[in-house]
């Protein structure tokens, strides 16, 4: 018989499919240092470096009843990590020649069945179609199908609403999970609302999702691509005034459901995290509204005699589209006091989840993934942004919290911790201006397209 091969993995690979079972206690405790699986991915080890005792431990993991990858075996206390990594290797190998693949952990499985329809076929939303049936969103499919044995539909209507009219929202409300366990936060559904509490560094923090929504005679068209029908003046105008009422629609309605009320929420900091779907790839020029509106300021710039780049904030009255008049500065508004923070991506979308899936090693065949789009520019004199372009496979280093974006109301009065969400961009406003601290690659928008290749074969 040949030895059975065991094979390193990537963390992104390892990540996608077990990333779920983390608990955040072990970063705590130990480093990770090296992932391993099978050859059909059944059985799973990593390697640690155990930060109390300086020295190494392994665990092995494989399915639950569920389809959750769970530890069931480990060894701790190996003096080299090379004693460490054979104990792996070789339990991974004596699993596999045992056949086995699923170990039941004895706990009723919690996650729901995501693409099997439970609507009839005239209902199904045209996004939810294509991410079933089209190969080129194979890496989506199979990276939503790792997190959903996690997934707990505190609402119980989660499926039926990704699959129709609740597709865009559902699949922020997914996004906003997957940056959650990628940060490594102590995650809490079981109030059911708001959506998401958190935990860590003995603080707790609640979050909310929402969007901006499309209107009935407004249905998404697959396959759209810009101009969008906008020519930049309609842009400056839309993002002036119907942007902002756009946000603001959505934004004081869960205003008005006052979650600072609640026992879990109370005395803690509130965050509303919200994603504009209106329109098909509005997202790539909406951003700025939302800061407008956020905070009721508005930039403009110009560069001095010596050519070195000036910003000047100025007030915002109200923003203005036909006769409905709605007021700027939503942080000012009363009861606006109780939410900390506004969080935001324009990547939250069906992109995103592909992305992510494809640099996991989820590849659909004869499909060439690119992505390109503007990213912030760190020297203080620069005016525009940059531009990035780039072909995503297993090289790419994508992370959920790219592209996420976190406005502190500078009235509220328990203020969101940048130490609980260190990945992602954050923004104050102070002394009248707006003073972000950003990550290294912070993109603002961004197009991924996908390349269809023909195979050829010789006569």
């Amino acid at each position: 018989m040949n030895k059975i091969k065991i094979n390193k993995l990537d963390c992104k690979r390892f990540s996608a499919l077990v990333g779920a079972s983390r608990r955040p206690t072990a970063a705590y405790i130990s480093n990770e240092l090296g992932w391993f699986a099978n050859g059909d991915e059944s059985l799973i080890g990593v390697l640690l470096l155990d930060t109390i005792d300086f020295d190494y431990a392994a665990v092995v993991l494989a399915r639950d009843e569920g389809g959750r990858f769970r530890a069931f075996d480990q060894e701790c206390s190996f003096p080299t990590r090379k004693g460490a990594r054979t104990w792996l290797c070789d339990t991974l190998r004596k699993y596999t020649e045992q056949g086995v693949k699923v170990v039941p952990q004895g706990d009723r499985p919690s996650g729901v069945d995501i693409f099997t329809p439970v609507v009839p076929p005239k209902k199904l939303h045209p996004y939810f179609v294509t991410l079933t049936s089209d190969s080129a969103f194979i890496p989506a499919r199979s990276i939503i199908s790792e997190m959903m044995p996690h997934y707990v539909d505190v609402d119980g209507n989660f499926v039926q609403q990704f699959q129709s009219t609740g597709f865009d929202a559902r699949l922020w409300e997914l996004y906003i999970y997957a940056y959650l366990i990628e940060e490594q936060l102590f995650l809490d559904r079981s109030k059911g609302t708001p959506d998401f509490l958190v935990e860590k560094y003995g603080q707790t923090a609640a979050i909310e999702a929402v969007i901006v929504g499309r209107k009935q005679d407004n249905p998404p068209r697959c396959g759209k691509t810009p101009p969008l029908g906008r020519t930049p003046e309609q842009v400056l105008k839309a993002m002036m005034h119907s942007m902002p009422i756009k946000f603001g629609s959505p934004l004081y309605t869960k205003l008005q459901k006052k979650y600072w009320d609640l026992p879990h929420v109370k005395d803690n900091p509130l965050i509303f995290a919200i994603a504009d779907f209106h329109d098909d790839m509005s997202m790539l020029w909406s951003s700025t509204a939302l800061i407008n509106y956020l905070y009721g300021v508005k930039h403009s710039w110009h560069y001095d005699d010596n050519d070195q780049l000036v910003i000047t904030p100025s007030p915002i009255r109200n923003h203005r589209v036909g006769r409905k008049i709605v007021p700027s500065g939503f942080f000012s508004q009363p009861l606006a006091e109780n939410v900390s923070a506004v969080l935001f991506s324009a990547s939250g979308t069906i992109s995103k989840f592909n992305r992510l899936g494809r640099q996991a090693g989820f590849a659909a065949p004869n499909i060439l993934m690119m992505r390109y789009g503007t990213c912030h520019d760190h020297d203080p004199n620069a005016s525009v942004p940059r531009l990035f372009r780039y072909i995503v496979d297993e090289k790419s280093n994508e992370t959920w919290a790219e592209g996420l974006s976190m406005y502190h109301n500078p009235n509220a009065i328990n203020e969101a911790s940048r130490e609980m969400f260190p990945s992602i961009a954050h923004h104050y406003l102070r002394q009248g201006q707006i003073v972000s601290y950003l990550p290294e690659f912070h993109p603002y928008a961004s197009t991924t397209i996908h390349i269809r290749q023909a195979v050829w074969f010789a006569g």
